[in-house]
């Protein structure tokens, strides 16, 4: 499948976000041949993890969230790490960010902890997901049904559990992201 002409925004969180569950989804939607921006709190540098407590490498990070618009992008990547993914859902800017994709119906990949900021920005009623075990309750108290799989589809929605998933989930996420808008995803705010 390819993602030629596809913008994919992919994002970071410094010192927190999981290096592998960042970097293989970015390199298989580049290698499908999107364009991925790395949106993080600030433009310049943010540090990875590596099993939450590890240093990882530093990356690019092209946007601040506050400086793009889901309009702009035909997809996106929410990685995890425990600690990447509790910052980005603190942060009011990333949590309209994703409110913004789901309520354009586009296609989104979460993987691990990443379904936290879901749950914060109140998108999982009515879902079926997975998740990094340890926030199964969290998700169900959302409103979203979590089951135990590698890889679930629903609407647009890709998630999977954790970093030895990583090859179906990113052969999915590119499979989905070369699909487009999901209109039943659309949601109202």
């Amino acid at each position: 499948m390819t993602l030629e002409g596809k913008k994919i925004a992919i994002l970071i969180a410094p010192r927190g976000t999981e290096e592998p569950e960042f970097k293989q989804p970015k390199d298989a939607v580049e290698a499908a041949g999107a364009t991925v921006t790395v949106v993080g709190i600030e433009a310049g540098e943010a540090k990875t993890n590596n099993g939450d407590l590890d240093p990882g490498g530093s990356y690019p990070v092209d946007k601040a969230v506050n400086d793009v618009s889901a309009s702009d992008f035909d997809g996106l990547v929410i990685p995890g790490g425990t600690v990447g993914a509790d910052k980005l859902r603190a942060d009011g800017d990333f949590v309209s960010f994703v409110q913004s994709f789901f309520e354009q119906g586009k296609p989104v990949g979460v993987i691990c902890h990443g379904p936290w900021l879901l749950v914060q920005a109140d998108v999982l009623k009515g879902r079926t997901v997975t998740s990094y075990s340890s926030i199964r309750k969290d998700i169900e108290n959302a409103g979203a049904t979590w089951v135990d799989q590698v890889v679930v589809t629903d609407q647009g929605l890709v998630t999977s559990r954790k970093p030895d998933d990583l090859p179906a989930f990113c052969a999915k996420i590119v499979e989905e992201f070369g699909e487009g808008r999901h209109p039943e995803q659309a949601r109202s705010a």
